[in-house]
Order: C-alpha cells, then sequence, then structure tokens
C-alpha cells in the first residue's frame, strides 16, 4: 500500500491543477496500482474512493489483455461515450492518472498534457 506524506500531496494537488488547465476535463483523479485513492478533484470522497478502484481495474483488464496477446502494455485506455471520455495512463509502477472529460474535449490535448503530468507525478512518488 502506498502512504503519502503533505509534500507528496502537495506536489499531486499542483500536478493535477496543472493539468486541469488543458481544458475539458471535468474530474482527474490519482490512484495507487492497488485501486487505493491517492489524490482527486472529485468533490465526495466515496465517489472518488470507487473511481479509484474502477480505474485500478479497468487498467489492470487492459494490461491483462494486452499481454494475453502479445501486445506492449497499453499507454493510455479510451473509455468513450456520447456524454464523454475516461482515459487513464500508467504514473510509473506505483500510480494511475484517471481523467474524465466532456464530449467536446480535445483528446489529443489532454492525452498529451495527461503524459506530462504521469512523468511528474512518477517522479513525486518514486
Amino acid at each position: 500500500m502506498l502512504k503519502i506524506n503533505m509534500t507528496v500531496e502537495e506536489n499531486l494537488k499542483k500536478i493535477i491543477n496543472e493539468l486541469k488547465n488543458a481544458g475539458g476535463i471535468e474530474t482527474l483523479a490519482v490512484a495507487g496500482r492497488d485501486g487505493l485513492l491517492l489524490y482527486s478533484t472529485i468533490d465526495r470522497k466515496q465517489h472518488a474512493e470507487k473511481f479509484a478502484a474502477m480505474s485500478a481495474t479497468l487498467i489492470g483488464v487492459a494490461e491483462t489483455m494486452a499481454t494475453m496477446f502479445g501486445k506492449s502494455i497499453p499507454d493510455t485506455v479510451i473509455v468513450e461515450s456520447k456524454h464523454g471520455k475516461v482515459m487513464g495512463t500508467g504514473a510509473g509502477p506505483k500510480a494511475l492518472l484517471m481523467v474524465i472529460t466532456g464530449p467536446y474535449a480535445g483528446t489529443g490535448l489532454i492525452l498529451n498534457e495527461m503524459a506530462k503530468a504521469s512523468e511528474k507525478i512518477k517522479q513525486v512518488l518514486g
């Protein structure tokens, strides 16, 4: 289980706030690969914890499926509907970065900014 101290939490908050400026992003979360919530912009903690757990499951299934069929681990997982997208990516060996967007968000820009944020998260968490 990954534990975070106040300095780490402050750094995660800064990274997430920078990412949120990409536009079209409604919700962000950083979760441990075990599904435990590390940081989120979701108002209700109960929803944030569920989102973190489901995110870890989603990324884990995508990684398992890809490797099962001889493919590399996916860089990003995207679930798209007419109301928006859920996008997730690994942030090093310890964490995941998840984003929920509106339906008209610029996917390319957000994915680019997520890649940058993931690298920063990886450095913060070690």
